[in-house]
């Protein structure tokens, strides 16, 4: 079975911008024995930070272009996976978006990768792989 890896959008905006921790990022998506997920409102908050900072056809590019070329299985949620992520919201003071990430990590049991040291406030309940 592959090791997962849960991508914080802080991951994957540091990759398509060439930022500091990319090349652990593209590692990762070069590894076949890795499977990478990506929890939807992550895609949906990534798009928000690419539409502000490099206008909306960019965003656009990023959801048609280029995320359906990487090797990201995207994670949906139900009822029971949005209430365990406000659970998570209601123990820790972190951005609703983050706590998507630390329930989607905690249900498959997988690290997130991240640079964002808010979730520094986590890291008891879930591993972390950090850039």
């Amino acid at each position: 079975m592959k090791k997962k890896v849960v991508l914080d959008s802080f991951a994957l905006l540091a990759y398509l911008g060439n930022e500091a921790g990319c090349e652990k990022v593209k590692h990762l998506l070069a590894d076949n024995g890795i499977q990478l997920l990506m929890n939807e409102i992550n895609v949906g908050e990534s798009y928000c930070i690419i539409a502000r900072e490099r206008g909306l056809a960019q965003a656009d590019e990023f959801i048609e272009g280029i995320l359906p070329s990487l090797p990201i299985i995207l994670v949906a949620n139900s009822l029971p996976e949005v209430i365990e992520a406000a659970r998570v919201k209601a123990e820790y003071p972190l951005a609703y978006a983050d706590c998507l990430v630390v329930a989607t990590a905690c249900r498959e049991k997988a690290p997130v990768m991240t640079g964002d040291p808010e979730f520094k406030k986590v890291q008891g309940i879930i591993d972390m792989d950090w850039l």
